[in-house]
């Protein structure tokens, strides 16, 4: 299909793709007309032809960008996990910077002016309304546009401008260390609905990031080994060993579905979603967000996200255990990354300290003075 609305899509309008000599183009066409955006569409088309008759005049080492992230998609993107986030980020760039725009004429005033541009996007759905943050303009748009000038020099050998990068990356605030109390996970699990309170309650116990929960499977739930096995970032597995309570949360969850452990029961049907009343799901990333989202509202918790339940269970661990244990669990390759946590050690010592100078009330100066007379 030429011309599609993508399920990411809030304001209704076509979107469009097609290839040419091997290479994908796509964009929004702005347009919530089929008939308009087909419009678009093939206009865009003579473009992408006329670009790429302008590659053979020019020769193939001074790329436009549209030819460049077309083929960055295609040899990266689009076996990325995150391919949905990349090609937003890949569309943005082209209508900012200019689909013929030529690699050789990407520099530093160019990039500072794409850096301004993104910092006052806004993040969507968020009422009041609130820019984005540092970070996110570091990952949606100046390492997009670095990786893709980085391939395009050592691996595809054309010419690309001069940029400094590291004059364009924002400062990030440090990473918070959010911990929930007992009796604010309790509020939270109390508003969840059944299949949500389940992956929420293994997030606590686990330290499972979000899609560590959703992607795990049956054929990785070894009861009798009392094990399990996630596959994290970039990738990678690890195996984590049940708990008491983790194995009786997954020995609950069996039968629901033959291979995602994490479901849920619709609550009615829905034929153009293909759900049945009474049927059960696998949990989605939408849904589990929202669920989440909605509960911690409802339960009166501040300033609290899904992700903090890891950082509530990496600190819960690490007061019952060492950094070591802290670092396999959660699946960290340098320690470094572990010690963010050492503020829980920090308050146990002080805690003892404070616990050890108050377990009796020191002696009057008076009588002290006195024995040593």
């Amino acid at each position: 299909m030429p011309v599609y609305i993508r399920k990411d899509n809030k304001d209704g309008t076509y979107s469009y793709e097609f290839r040419l000599q091997g290479r994908r183009f796509s964009g929004n066409t702005g347009k919530k007309s089929e008939r308009e955006a087909r419009q678009v569409e093939r206009a865009k088309r003579k473009e992408a032809e006329k670009l790429l008759e302008e590659e053979k005049q020019f020769g193939a080492d001074d790329l436009t960008f549209e030819i460049a992230a077309s083929k960055y998609w295609h040899e990266i993107g689009q076996h990325q996990k995150d391919r949905e986030n990349l090609l937003w980020s890949l569309d943005w760039l082209q209508t900012a910077i200019g689909r013929s725009t030529r690699l050789s004429k990407i520099n530093d005033n160019l990039v500072a002016g794409l850096v301004a541009k993104r910092r006052n996007d806004l993040i969507p759905n968020r009422k009041p309304e609130q820019k984005i943050s540092p970070a996110t303009v570091n990952r949606t748009m100046t390492q997009r546009l670095r990786s893709i000038l980085i391939r395009a020099a050592k691996i595809w050998k054309v010419r690309t401008g001069e940029v400094i990068w590291s004059a364009h990356l924002l400062r990030e605030s440090g990473e918070r260390i959010r911990e929930a109390s007992r009796m604010e996970e309790a509020k939270i699990m109390s508003q969840l609905d059944r299949g949500y309170d389940t992956a929420v309650q293994f997030a606590f116990l686990s330290g499972c990031r979000r899609m560590e929960i959703l992607g795990l499977e049956w054929s990785r739930v070894d009861f009798f080994g009392r094990a399990f096995s996630v596959i994290g970032k970039g990738g990678k597995t690890r195996i984590i060993p049940m708990s008491q309570a983790i194995f009786d949360l997954l020995w609950q969850e069996r039968g629901h579905h033959e291979v995602k452990v994490f479901t849920y029961e619709a609550k009615r049907t829905l034929k153009n979603r293909g759900l049945c009343r009474g049927l059960r799901y696998p949990l989605t990333e939408a849904g589990l967000k929202t669920a989440m989202r909605r509960a911690v509202a409802d339960a009166g918790v501040e300033n609290f996200r899904f992700h903090d339940t890891r950082h509530t269970a990496a600190t819960r661990i690490l007061r019952a255990s060492n950094l070591r244990v802290a670092q396999k669990l959660l699946g960290h390759e340098d320690i470094a990354t572990t010690t963010k946590y050492a503020h829980a050690l920090v308050d146990d010592v002080r805690n003892a300290m404070d616990a050890m100078n108050t377990a009796r009330d020191p002696a009057p100066l008076n009588q002290i003075k006195t024995a040593s007379e």
